[in-house]
């Protein structure tokens, strides 16, 4: 089938079950084209809870389908792809917090909303990455246990020097795998360009950035600039929206290592068969839900 043959048949099934497609920025560019809304991930889910639409189709990973879930219990969240999961949120668990909480019972435990809903619910408040600086100030705590992502953190750390952080060593492997001998080499073969970074690289590529935020404060950065030529150090689904904003910009990819596999499961056909056959829907347990709840509504107040 054509794609704009799953694409009328999709908008078709979206319109019959009153449902709105939500799309991450790291999704396959037909599918971003295909979206109701395209946009970070908690941002999506926010905006989720402002619609009228019972049912919520969310082309993402797991985590933030849950987390939709968490702002919209009353909605049917839908997840295309059953197994588009986040390695990284995977690497910590319930389990990991209590054992650092019980290591450091000052600290305050702050998590990246990257990360699974048992993570969130033994968690004080959570945070993303482009509101992580805030909401670390925000904190009476000195000292913050920070997870799943250590690179975030220790970003966080070189920005609120005046508190302690314990990090959890998990990562971003697609981000991780960045290295300043990549940044050398695109400098070298693009010297005017703007090296513009997420957070979740590592500290010797951080170092080398001309600009660091979230995914979408890396849009808004490269919408507002007067540059012409960027490097951009984040999952490669953002060349799609950057190149649509800015037709007379030029971006290259920091690293081919900056590939999602689990982002780019989501495909035309299985958006539709989630669509037409309401699979893959989103449980989460109502008393994890609840726990899970407050540390975000933390975040939200501040």
């Amino acid at each position: 089938m054509t794609e704009m043959n799953y694409a009328s048949q999709i908008k078709a099934a979206k319109e019959k079950l009153g449902a709105v497609i939500l799309a991450h920025y790291y999704q396959l560019p037909e599918i971003q084209d295909i979206a109701d809304h395209v946009g970070d991930s908690f941002a999506l889910s926010r905006l989720a809870a402002t619609l009228d639409n019972e049912v919520i189709v969310f082309c993402g990973v797991d985590f933030m389908a849950e987390s939709a879930k968490l702002l919209s219990p009353d909605k049917t969240v839908l997840l295309p792809v059953k197994d588009a999961g986040c390695p990284m949120a995977d690497m910590a668990g319930a389990a990991d917090v209590k054992k650092m909480q019980e290591l450091h019972p000052d600290a305050a435990v702050v998590s990246y909303v990257n990360s699974t809903t048992e993570v969130k619910a033994h968690s004080h408040i959570c945070c993303t990455s482009s509101n992580a600086l805030k909401v670390i100030r925000s904190l009476p705590h000195q000292k913050i246990i920070f997870l799943p992502d250590k690179n975030l953190g220790a970003y966080a750390a070189t920005q609120v020097p005046e508190k302690e952080f314990i990090l959890f060593d998990g990562y971003c492997p697609p981000h991780n795998e960045t290295t300043a001998a990549d940044v050398a080499r695109l400098r070298k073969a693009h010297p005017v360009a703007r090296l513009l970074l997420h957070p979740e690289c590592p500290g010797e590529v951080r170092q080398e950035a001309d600009f660091i935020g979230s995914t979408a404060q890396i849009i808004a950065h490269a919408d507002e600039s007067s540059h012409k030529e960027f490097i951009i150090g984040t999952e490669e689904g953002i060349l799609h929206p950057l190149q649509q904003r800015n037709p007379d910009k030029t971006f290259h990819l920091l690293s081919r290592e900056l590939t999602c596999r689990d982002m780019k499961k989501t495909t035309a056909r299985e958006l539709l068969d989630s669509l037409e056959n309401m699979q893959n829907e989103i449980h989460v347990d109502e008393n994890l839900a609840r726990m899970a709840r407050s540390p975000m509504e933390r975040m939200l107040a501040v």
